[in-house]
């Protein structure tokens, strides 16, 4: 597609009926992490619904809900047993009957690159699934990966067999699973993993035959660094326009992660504060160009965690809240820091979202761009709020704007 640079086409058209909220002010809620496996994880969640819902989370993304051979729940196998590390199918019942009577939309880990066969096929590769509902033989597999089918449409998961999207048998499979994680188990939204995997077009299927009310997919893609020092490039567009051309080839059903805006913002917040406006003054990320399918986060089980892939740099984040959360897109919290990192953290990033939904900011919301220089970042969003990251001293001049929140370099105006 040609260069996606407004919102604007997408506010003109009816929102579609699946995939995408049509209100916009979503907050999503990573709500585990690596680690979660051990802790007898939905009940711990269970806990703390209340809380969730009214800190204003409209949705809470869980972890994969699969019997899986990895405990994380990466690698599934019976995709129709819900017995996991993460307890039991009993108390994700319960789990989720809990945030439904909360208003807090159950979003489900898919992942449908990869599946761990149950017994082996003629080359000796686990890439057979007999005894197990859902019992493909190797035609379900991609070629890539040792298996009877075609080749794959996207990237290879080394491994574990990748599953042959091209087959109608299975697309069919998958859409009976999907439909039964909505309608039997209550799921209401799908993260989809590692979608590099497959051709989008099946996302685009998957969504419009089991309806989600909302959907977003992990693209991840390597940002452009210099050749010279490794540092990150100013320009990102190149990255974002991927991410956007995979959001447009799934019919604009599902929005993606905004790892452009994560990558820049954690080098930004060092003092390189300038990289937060682009050179058509818009923010730089996916947020920038199609805020509506831009789901914007700090850091999540991968990039951070006990995984620490990509990570946000520590001292900084809640500068980085102080962006997501003020900002167009739909912003998402990981669990570490609303509920690991102790009282402090979970009030300024709770104050945050009050404010956002206060002032009614959203994911089609303008902003203007103020300054961008080193040491400071400011902007006005919607012309109802207006805030400042950085080390620079800032305020507005005019006195209708009132202090709403402040903390270590950050704050945020309201009229």
């Amino acid at each position: 597609m040609g260069q996606m640079v407004s919102d604007g086409a997408v506010q003109e058209q009816p929102a579609p009926k699946v995939g995408i909220i049509k209100n916009g002010r979503e907050i999503l809620l990573q709500a585990f992490n690596w680690e979660s496996h051990k802790h007898n994880w939905w009940s711990n969640l269970d806990g703390r619904v209340a809380d969730i819902a009214k800190s204003g989370f409209t949705a809470a993304w869980l972890p994969p809900p699969t019997q899986s051979l990895s405990q994380e729940g990466y690698l599934p196998q019976n995709l129709y047993s819900l017995d996991s590390c993460y307890g039991s199918l009993q108390q994700l019942n319960s789990l989720i009957q809990n945030m439904n009577d909360h208003n807090i939309r159950a979003m489900a880990d898919v992942v449908i690159n990869h599946r761990v066969g149950t017994t082996q096929g003629s080359n000796g590769m686990y890439n057979r699934y007999d005894g197990i509902p859902i019992p493909w033989d190797e035609h379900a597999v991609t070629s890539c990966s040792g298996g009877k089918g075609n080749k794959s449409t996207g990237n290879n998961f080394d491994g574990v067999p990748n599953i042959d999207h091209t087959q109608p048998f299975v697309r069919k499979d998958i859409i009976e699973w999907l439909i039964w994680l909505r309608e039997t188990v209550g799921f209401q939204d799908f993260r989809f993993d590692f979608t590099k995997g497959y051709a989008s077009k099946y996302v685009k299927e998957y969504i419009e035959e089991s309806k989600p009310l909302f959907a977003v997919g992990e693209y991840w893609d390597s940002c452009e660094y210099s050749p010279t020092d490794n540092r990150l490039s100013y320009n990102q567009d190149k990255h974002r326009q991927r991410i956007i051309n995979w959001i447009d080839s799934t019919g604009g059903l599902c929005a993606a992660f905004d790892f452009t805006t994560k990558g820049i913002l954690q080098e930004a917040v060092k003092g390189e504060l300038w990289r937060l406006r682009d050179p058509e003054e818009k923010p730089p990320g996916v947020m920038g160009w199609w805020p509506s399918r831009s789901v914007t986060f700090i850091e999540n089980h991968d990039t951070g965690s006990t995984q620490g892939h990509w990570p946000f740099p520590s001292d900084h984040v809640m500068e980085g809240y102080a962006y997501i959360l003020t900002h167009p897109g739909i912003p998402t919290v990981f669990y570490d820091h609303f509920y690991d990192w102790g009282d402090s953290f979970h009030g300024e990033i709770a104050k945050l979202m009050e404010i956002r939904k206060c002032q009614d900011i959203h994911s089609r919301s303008t902003v203007k761009i103020l300054e961008a220089s080193s040491n400071l970042y400011s902007a006005v969003i919607d012309d109802k709020l207006c805030m400042k990251i950085g080390e620079g001293s800032w305020c507005p001049s005019d006195s209708e704007w009132k202090l709403a929140a402040s903390g270590n370099r950050y704050a945020v105006w309201h009229k």
